[in-house]
């Protein structure tokens, strides 16, 4: 039987890097597989080209061959389109959780296996475990680094022939071992936000794309305090960037994003970081991508609507057209409509569904 071949996704980042030794290390044929998602203004913002040459060094220490692909077209059609059709109607969207489902676990991974891949693998914080029906999702070993949350849509069938090598690892534990096995980029720091905004200011590159819509900036109370730019500049809960200055009666404390009411145009801030305006106790996603059902109806669930957040408690009640209310024990700050909702039994993911409506903590 010949030896099994995996094509591991290597970004440049520190995780690939060792998921591909690892692999390796246990005897399989590896092949590096590295995808550009972007090519427009990358010499400025976006590190494309520094993560290959990482990528590259890091296939040439291991030996093995490294395969580059470009899935800029498919990522702007299927994610970054969705991406501005969700900030023009004033929502907040994640487009980590579209691009896994749309590049990742599709083109990315049927690219692989026409390669000659048995597997594909990624340096994903997850695990996969086998189960009568195919693989079942479950959260890492490290609660802090897990990132089931941005695999929570990929669709169930697209995890087979799929490996994740260091989802038993911490990340203390990858550097240790990224740094034994001499891999080049040991100490490269851990990417951070979107490729396509880099380390650019958020609304500057918006604006490339989405013409400012000016409107009112009110206080809690109705009382008008400024002009904000657009309501898609601005996210449920931001502290920064509001430009508001002090005001005459106003506590000396800062102003946060309590409401978007996109039927005026108007932007609502309070200097009461919980005000009731940004606590939710329910929320109702649109059409929810199931990984797999509870495993009964009263089964204890838990919930994230943002990644790296504790788990939270709750009760969840299907509707109709696949969208599902969730019922919160506490009290959820700033939920806000594009973002997403996951749900967890115990360590199994059970997928997930963008956030549609929510609803405030006292109803």
């Amino acid at each position: 039987m010949s030896t099994p071949h995996v094509i591991v996704g290597l970004s440049g980042g520190v995780d690939s890097a060792v998921a591909a030794w690892r692999l390796k290390d246990q005897g399989y044929r590896v092949s590096g597989l590295f995808m550009q998602n972007w090519t427009e203004d990358e010499s400025a913002y976006c590190s494309a080209a520094e993560d290959f040459q990482s990528a590259r060094m890091v296939a040439d220490e291991l030996g093995i061959p490294l395969h580059r692909v470009d899935f800029s077209a498919e990522y702007r059609e299927r994610v970054f389109r969705h991406f501005l059709d969700d900030y023009r109607a004033g929502r907040t969207p994640n487009p980590d959780l579209l691009c896994n489902r749309e590049v990742k676990f599709q083109p990315f991974r049927e690219h692989a296996l026409r390669l000659g891949a048995d597997f594909v693998a990624t340096g994903h914080y997850a695990r996969l475990e086998a189960a009568s029906d195919g693989p079942v999702l479950a959260r890492s070993v490290t609660e802090d680094k897990d990132q089931t949350y941005f695999l929570a849509l990929v669709a169930r069938a697209h995890f087979e022939r799929v490996l994740f090598p260091i989802g038993d690892l911490t990340k203390p534990q990858v550097r240790e071992l990224a740094r034994t096995a001499g891999l080049p980029n040991h100490r490269r720091k851990d990417s951070t936000g979107i490729c396509f905004i880099g380390e650019r200011p958020f609304r500057e590159f918006l604006q490339q794309y989405l013409k400012p819509d000016p409107g009112p900036i009110v206080d809690d109370r109705g009382a008008p305090i400024g002009e904000h730019q657009g309501l898609m500049f601005y996210t449920l809960g931001q502290r920064r960037g509001l430009n508001i200055g002090g005001r005459r009666g106003a506590l000396e404390a800062p102003w946060y994003v309590a409401a978007k009411q996109t039927a005026t145009n108007t932007l609502v801030v309070s200097q009461d970081s919980q005000h009731p305006l940004l606590m939710s106790g329910q929320l109702e996603t649109a059409s929810f991508s199931w990984l797999g059902a509870p495993s009964r109806p009263d089964a204890p669930l838990q919930a994230r609507v943002r990644h790296r957040q504790a788990l939270q408690d709750c009760r969840i009640e299907s509707l109709a057209d696949g969208r599902v209310h969730v019922r919160f024990t506490d009290a959820q700050r700033a939920l806000s409509p594009g973002q997403y909702c996951v749900l967890y039994e115990g360590e199994r993911c059970l997928g997930g569904g963008e956030i549609d409506l929510s609803f405030p903590a006292a109803s």
